[in-house]
């Protein structure tokens, strides 16, 4: 493109030299032989003038070359022709091409002069000269300006297919760069743009599968869990029993997948229902029962029965499940759920009697990659993020000992049982 540009800025302005220097050629060539022929008529008129009074004056009076040579240019020819008299010649007589004037004087004298055609050769081609020194500064200014107009439309040229195949291998760093031509910036603004929308693109996706891989691995331990169970015991109840609660697992998994993917298109899509927050707290207690009995720690709950929630089953699910085993990684001795109203709203407590959430962490404990320890430090972000989809919300109420606490819609009329608590282990 850039030879391209070149090329043709070149063959303009030599057209525009050919045409108007042609033109002034011909016009210069013109005047300056119109001006050797005035010249040579003013001298050849002024000459017989001279003679003329000479011969008025005293008729007898000799006209000579001498008498003359001094009104004669030396680079010209003169020749007077008196009748009854020789011919008086002043100067060489020119070889080859001339420029002529004749005059007749009163006398009946007849004045020539002439002057070299080589002269007005000579003067031609210096004109000519000074045109092709001009021509030739004007091209070279001319592909100094092609070679300039061409790296300043090239050179962004070349830096936005850098950056169109920096986002095709995945880079999608904007680069904010503008060159000053409002079609190229307008390019500029449209990759810019798309780099954006690509780098959210991959965020989301990344984020999707750092939550598939942390919301599934829960379920999958469960489910571990169960089919273990199973391969360890010859009792055909216990095996269905367990089997039941394989299947009941498996439900989940398809829940968990189904809402990632709603999550992922759209993320204000919802399924809130009313359901009953025990049989929540019931199934997780149930789920998580084993992992704390193989620690060597206990899980309870308590608080009021019988409460309603508004929200989607399987998401609140989710959000006990990151607490439960924040609980169980981060925490220490029992971990206790308590259930309870404020206002309108539902409220589920997930506590421990463990060192609590260091204090520089505070509420940045909710961030992704925030960890007390090594961990993914996504659990709590993507629990919050639950809870908030569902119109809840989910906040630590207390450092040391933790306590995290879901809020959620109440259904109407919720007033549950008394608040006579329930232990479960």
């Amino acid at each position: 493109m850039r030879r391209r540009l070149i090329n043709s800025t070149l063959a303009v302005v030599l057209v525009v030299i050919a045409v108007f220097g042609i033109s002034l050629v011909l016009v210069e060539t013109n005047t300056i032989t119109s001006a050797a022929q005035e010249r040579v008529d003013s001298e050849a008129v002024r000459l017989v003038s001279i003679v003329d009074g000479r011969l008025m004056g005293d008729g007898e009076e000799e006209i000579t070359a001498g008498m003359l040579r001094g009104q004669v240019d030396a680079d010209r020819y003169a020749r007077i022709e008196i009748p009854g008299r020789p011919d008086v010649e002043i100067g060489k007589k020119p070889d080859g091409g001339v420029i002529s004037a004749t005059e007749q004087g009163v006398q009946g004298e007849t004045v020539v002069v002439q002057e070299p055609r080589s002269k007005v050769t000579t003067e031609v081609g210096r004109t000519l000269l000074m045109i092709g020194a001009v021509a030739l500064l004007a091209v070279v200014a001319a592909v100094l300006l092609a070679v300039r107009q061409a790296s300043r439309l090239t050179s962004p040229l070349t830096d936005l297919a850098e950056t169109a195949e920096r986002l095709g291998s995945g880079d999608p760093r904007p680069r904010h760069k503008r060159y000053g031509v409002p079609e190229l910036d307008r390019v500029a603004d449209v990759l810019d743009s798309s780099a954006e929308r690509i780098a959210r693109m991959l965020t989301a996706e990344r984020r999707l599968a750092a939550d598939a891989s942390h919301q599934l691995r829960t379920p999958l331990t469960a489910l571990s869990m169960r089919l273990e169970e199973i391969t360890l015991t010859d009792d055909p109840e216990t095996v269905k029993e367990e089997a039941t609660v394989a299947l009941t697992q498996v439900e989940r998994l398809t829940d968990v997948v189904e809402r990632l993917l709603t999550n992922s298109r759209d993320p204000r899509m919802g399924s809130a229902v009313t359901f009953d927050l025990d049989e929540v707290v019931k199934q997780q207690i149930e789920e998580w029962r084993p992992a704390y009995r193989s620690a060597g720690r206990a899980i309870v709950c308590s608080g009021r029965q019988g409460l309603q929630a508004v929200a989607t089953p399987g998401a609140v699910a989710q959000v006990l499940a990151a607490l439960i085993e924040n609980s169980l990684m981060h925490g220490g001795g029992t971990v206790a759920l308590r259930t309870r109203v404020t206002g309108n709203q539902v409220v589920i407590e997930v506590t421990d009697e463990g060192p609590g959430v260091r204090t520089d962490l505070g509420a940045r404990i909710f961030e992704r990659t925030i960890s007390g320890r090594n961990s993914t430090g996504i659990g709590l972000a993507v629990a919050r993020d639950l809870a908030e989809a569902d119109g809840g919300r989910l906040e630590m109420l207390q450092i040391k000992p933790a306590v995290f606490a879901l809020f959620l819609s109440g259904a109407g009329g919720t007033g549950g049982r008394s608040p006579e608590g329930t232990t479960v282990r």
